[in-house]
């Protein structure tokens, strides 16, 4: 009985450990499983290793940014070519460079493309994206040494991670390159540049190599325009194309070129010139600089006003989807700070007026789209302001420039900023007649055009606006809502909202990033 027992024992001892070593074999094998599985996934999602003969099947070298009287083309052409010896070549120039660049016939995979409209030539010949048949396209500046091909493929990498963007490199470590982001208003003709510290931004200062999808260039207006990339990176800002800045040095520099003083004038002469036509050809008139200085690229008191004559009350600007110029709005505010104090010196009476009024008490301001300025005064006091009263039988040019004169258009003055540029003020005289004040000139687009209650100028008030206080009618809300309508200060309209409407949002005019 015992040995029975005993052998029962045993038994189930046995049967126990077995069971303990079946389950502890699958445990062991459900965790190889998983670990299989997740090296399967692990290895499906990691990219295809990049090689240098891809690459180089897959990229366009362009070189845009060098000079024909000083460059350093032929080492830069072999300094890809020793890295790249079947990569497609490209040298692009307004102009075919003289004196010729002395690249060797031999070399077939380099082109020189010159944009210059030639009778000669198809669209397609001078046309630069045309020539480009790979899917990459590496923008190197002149005197620049690829370092290695990890330079490329570190580079492709990235753009491979984000392709809706572009990539930068710096081109040695000498100088600063900076990061950038871009305000841009195209509606308002202006653009500001401010530095971050993000190296994901809008645009990159200094001397730097950029790598880009072909197709991305395609969607630019004009991605080769000079200056390059300075003109490249507005377009991309306004299609929301950001820059990635690679900070490990890819490229060094090669030969040093600009050496002497009279190379260095020439060059900063040229790109001042190209900064200029870069800014006029965009239509960006106010450019705000990462330091903090204004540039102008728009009209002065020396050259005509930016827009010509405004027909039914609708500037050609309008139609073009934008509001009025910076420029021309400070001259206009100039202008209405000069006869301000003609008018106050001379104790005249008068007062802002209609969409100058309007504009005030919206933002203590001209209207943005506005292209003058109207102010009302009592007729009785034209004798009063010396100007005024020579200006009722010939035009005359005050001791500041300004030009006083009767308007062409009907019994009131006009006083334009100069004899050349004719931003202007117009001022109304009105006179009163059964408690009602009136005038000898009316404008039929202009529906506030209208004569209202003398108790608006009993007494005469301020408003803020253009930086100081002006006269302005008592009751000032009521009083545009007698002229213009009810709820005009709170919905903003152009002047003739039959052919535009006003829309707050208009995303596709303005485009700013911070």
């Amino acid at each position: 009985m015992r040995i029975r027992v005993a052998k029962l024992i045993t038994v189930v001892v046995v049967v126990l450990n077995l069971i303990v070593l079946y389950c502890i074999w699958s445990l062991f094998s459900e965790n190889e499983d998983r670990q299989g599985i997740e090296q399967n996934i692990a290895l499906a999602s990691t990219p295809s290793p990049l090689t240098l003969k891809s690459i180089e099947n897959s990229l366009t070298v362009i070189i845009r940014k060098f000079e024909s009287f000083e460059n350093d083309i032929t080492k830069t052409v072999a300094s890809v070519l020793s890295i790249l010896p079947n990569a497609s070549v490209l040298i692009v120039s307004d102009i075919l460079p003289y004196p010729p660049l002395g690249i060797s016939k031999k070399a077939k995979n380099v082109k020189i493309i010159s944009v210059q409209f030639h009778l000669g030539q198809s669209n397609e010949e001078r046309n630069s994206l045309y020539h480009i048949r790979t899917k990459y396209v590496l923008f190197i500046p002149d005197s620049t040494r690829i370092l290695s091909e990890n330079s490329l493929l570190s580079m492709v990498f990235e753009l491979k991670r984000q392709p809706q963007n572009v990539v930068a490199a710096p081109v040695s470590s000498t100088k600063t390159v900076q990061c950038l982001n871009i305000n841009l208003n195209i509606r308002e003709w202006f653009i500001q540049y401010d530095l971050t510290d993000n190296e994901l931004c809008d645009a990159v200062r200094g001397r730097h190599a950029l790598l880009v999808e072909s197709e991305t260039l395609k969607k630019l207006p004009e991605a080769l325009m000079l200056p390059f990339p300075d003109a490249f990176y507005i377009q991309t800002t306004a299609k929301d194309i950001k820059v990635k800045l690679l900070q490990s040095v890819l490229f060094t520099n090669g030969s040093p070129l600009f050496k002497s003083h009279h190379a260095q004038w020439k060059l900063q002469q040229l790109e001042h010139s190209r900064q200029r036509q870069m800014f006029q050809k965009m239509g960006l008139k106010k450019v705000v600089r990462e330091i903090g200085t204004v540039e102008w690229y728009g009209c002065n008191r020396d050259v005509p006003r930016c827009f010509g004559t405004v027909v039914n009350d609708m500037p050609q600007y309008l139609w073009e989807g934008k509001w009025t110029p910076p420029c021309c709005l400070a001259g206009l505010r100039q202008t209405a700070r000069h006869v301000f104090a003609h008018l106050d010196r001379a104790g005249v009476r008068y007062w802002l007026e209609g969409g100058s009024l309007l504009g005030a008490m919206r933002a203590a301001d001209i209207l943005p789209w506005d292209y003058d300025v109207d102010i009302g005064m009592f007729h009785e006091d034209i004798d009063r302001c010396p100007w005024l009263q020579r200006a009722r039988t010939q035009p005359v040019v005050d001791d500041d420039g300004y030009v006083w004169e009767k308007a062409a258009e009907g019994d009131f003055f006009r006083v334009q900023f100069s004899r050349v540029n004719h931003l202007h003020v117009d001022i109304f005289p009105f006179y009163l007649r059964n408690g009602t004040m009136t005038k000898d000139t009316w404008f039929p687009t202009h529906k506030q055009d209208r004569e209202f209650p003398v108790h608006f100028l009993h007494p005469i008030a301020n408003i803020d606006f253009i930086g100081q206080k002006v006269p302005a009618p008592n009751n000032i809300r009521d009083f545009l809502e007698f002229k213009f309508g009810k709820g005009v200060i709170e919905n903003p309209q152009y002047p003739d909202p039959q052919q535009i409407k006003y829309s707050t949002g208009e995303v596709a005019l303005s485009k700013t990033n911070n």
